[in-house]
């Protein structure tokens, strides 16, 4: 794993290379082994690297890395698994090796095939930008499922690009605006969604897609570049309904399972120590188990729990790892320890990022790198097997409100919300000795808000997008708010599935996934100079996914189904049947105690009216009756902290 940047510009050509310098130094923990600048002061670019040693740890995976043809430069941020066989395939094609990187043999196969092919028979993770010195064509590229980030923008007529937003901060002249289109976004979601970013001008290189840009014409020319897709999980969703998996149960579960086997078993190929992420859920064990069964001596796993926490899930790990007889190191952490975290998120994350499991995510990278320098996690186990709660009941609650005619929804909602939320909390309060049990509701207004939400939806992918929103009105929250258009907002962009169920899958496959679950986890991990890599995320296990069938991964009201079964053939079923806890923290409940001052101050009116970015009336109500303790308004409240105390830590221009 690595760190990349870069620069085009044509009016300094000789501060090139000290520009590149300081982008690449703001990368430093993503790759603290290595570092190297390439420029090529005639055509205004730059290339930068900060290098992780994973593969190849002697001079010859050094970075920028020129072609054996001397066409290509190369720097290269990430994994390809398979590139071994890549070799093989050149045959006698292939230039001499200089030792054995995968970035090596990437620029062999682009030599030999061009940037688009090669990304097409690539297996990995990755972000690269690629100078082809004879075209002047400048090449970023990004892995189908987006494990790997990179950034790119225009200021004026300078081109940048690089693994995080701090790179761009590092250049003079940089001048970072926050979006308030993408605030609004990131205040719904918790995450800023693909292609934007929060700065205006900068774009996220979506997954599976890939960019040339011209320098060889000018600054008009090259900023008419668009980027183009190599792979798309759409079609991959209609490929596997056209082509589905014939065979049964028993079939399914091998051929999940030698899919799995593979994949990890390439991915567990690094010349430095390589462990695993173990919460003892139903992914990291499938993970887990996996790698053990392909090692010839225990594998180092990581779990974190919080003392005396319902959010513990250490001893569950514990004893599969025992079972297992991997060589486990279980960590135990108080609630200081967390909370001395918080502040250093904002440059953690170099845009705001919404994620109470952010906190603990940091904590057992930081752990985990004391003893291997590779970790193996189960992400992705829920969108490509059914595991969010959402799949499995929101079909049924939806068909249960749809059997209502809609004059008689909207009727109904329009009597709720003909009381505030405080009238309702009244009414209820004088009628509650008369009531039935079951009808004495805690917060009754806010639930009876809610239910008036959800009857109003006329499809389901409305419903969706309101089960998956913090705020459901974000930009009257924002000064000057509006929302850009997404996958959430345009069809044309949705994928085509068979059920209610698979598409809420796909729409979170390329929505919350590399937006929200791997840029939490590349930036946690990164910042302890720690490789992730996700076993699920491989394309070929996604396309087998894919290809299985809905009762293959929702089975009498459990999700994961496939994956479980797999998963039984190593664990006992005891040991790992239990409901779903993760990496979470109890953020609602810190912020009444430990975190009170620290919110109360990113949240006091007088601050949130001089920076200009809220409503404040909004925001403060929904803080004074969290603090009061009727109401857990964290969803709400945690994205709004997060943006203020990334904008206290960022240099950000008015």
């Amino acid at each position: 794993m690595c760190g990349i940047a870069g620069l085009w510009r044509v009016d300094m050509p000789a501060a090139l290379d000290s520009e590149a310098r300081r982008m690449a130094n703001t990368l430093t923990h993503r790759g603290p082994d290595d570092s190297g600048v390439w420029v090529d002061e005639g055509a205004g670019l730059a290339l930068a690297h900060r290098r992780l040693s994973v593969l190849e740890l002697s001079s010859a995976g050094h970075q920028p890395m020129p072609s054996a043809c001397g066409r290509y430069v190369l720097v290269f941020n990430g994994e390809i698994y398979n590139h071994l066989d890549l070799r093989a395939r050149l045959g006698a094609s292939a230039p001499a090796w200089r030792g054995h990187s995968d970035t090596e043999t990437l620029l062999a196969c682009i030599a030999a095939w061009g940037l688009p092919e090669t990304l097409r028979q690539a297996v990995g993770m990755f972000a690269l930008a690629l100078w082809d010195r004879s075209d002047r064509v400048l090449g970023l590229a990004r892995d189908r499922l987006g494990e790997k980030p990179l950034y790119w923008g225009w200021q004026g007529d300078t081109l940048l690009f690089g693994s995080e937003l701090k790179a761009f901060r590092a250049v003079p002249g940089f001048r970072p605006v926050v979006d308030r289109g993408s605030l609004s976004l990131f205040l719904r979601h918790g995450y800023v969604p693909a292609p934007w970013s929060i700065y205006v001008g900068v774009a996220k290189l979506q997954a599976g897609h890939f960019l040339m840009v011209p320098l060889g014409g000018g600054a008009a020319n090259a900023k008419a570049a668009q980027p183009q897709a190599y792979w798309r999980l759409n079609e991959a969703v209609t490929r596997g309904r056209a082509h589905p998996f014939l065979g049964d149960d028993a079939a399914a579960v091998q051929a999940l399972e030698s899919r799995l086997s593979d994949t990890i078993g390439q991915q567990m190929l690094a010349d430095v120590p390589v462990g695993a992420f173990f919460s003892g859920g139903i992914d990291s064990s499938t993970v887990v188990s996996l790698m053990q069964k392909l090692s010839a001596r225990p594998v180092r796993t990581f779990t974190i729990g919080f003392d005396g926490s319902e959010y513990d899930e250490a001893v569950h790990a514990q004893a599969i790892a025992k079972h297992l007889g991997t060589d486990h190191l279980s960590l135990i952490v108080r609630p200081e320890d967390a909370l001395d975290v918080i502040p250093m998120l904002p440059r953690v994350y170099c845009e705001p990022l919404s994620a109470d499991s952010q906190i603990p995510l940091y904590l057992i990278s930081k752990i985990a790198r004391e003893h291997v320098t590779v970790a193996l996690s189960g992400d992705g186990g829920d969108e490509l097997f059914g595991g969010y709660n959402r799949y499995l009941g929101a079909r049924r609650v939806w068909l249960r409100m749809q059997s209502l005619p809609r004059p008689l929804r909207h009727t109904f909602a329009a009597f709720l919300r003909s009381l505030s939320p405080a009238g309702w909390d009244r009414l209820f309060t004088t009628a509650k000795p008369l009531l039935p049990e079951r009808f004495r509701l805690a917060i009754p207004g806010t639930k009876a808000q809610k239910l008036a939400a959800v009857l109003e939806l006329d499809t389901e992918r409305a419903y969706f997008r309101h089960l998956t929103s913090h705020w459901q009105d974000p930009a009257r929250v924002v000064l000057g708010g509006h929302e850009h258009p997404t996958i959430m907002t345009d069809p044309t962009l949705q994928p085509q599935a068979d059920c209610f169920e698979h598409w809420m899958m796909a729409m979170d496959a390329q929505t919350f996934l590399p937006d929200e679950v791997m840029a939490k986890v590349d930036r946690a991990a990164m910042a302890t100079s720690l490789e992730t890599r996700a076993p699920l995320l491989d394309h070929r296990v996604v396309e087998l996914a894919w290809r299985m069938p809905l009762h293959m991964k929702i089975r009498e009201g459990q999700g994961k189904w496939l994956l479980r079964q797999v998963l039984y053939r190593h664990v006992p079923r005891e040991l790992v049947e239990r409901p779903k806890k993760g990496f979470g923290i109890p953020i609602d409940d810190w912020l009444r105690g430990p975190l009170k001052a620290w919110a109360q101050d990113l949240l006091s009116e007088d601050r949130l009216r001089a920076e200009g970015y809220f409503e404040a009336e909004p925001i403060l109500r929904l803080w004074h009756q969290h603090l009061a303790g009727g109401y857990n308004w964290q969803y709400q409240l945690w994205p709004v902290l997060m943006f203020q105390a990334w904008l206290a830590d960022a240099e950000v221009a008015a």
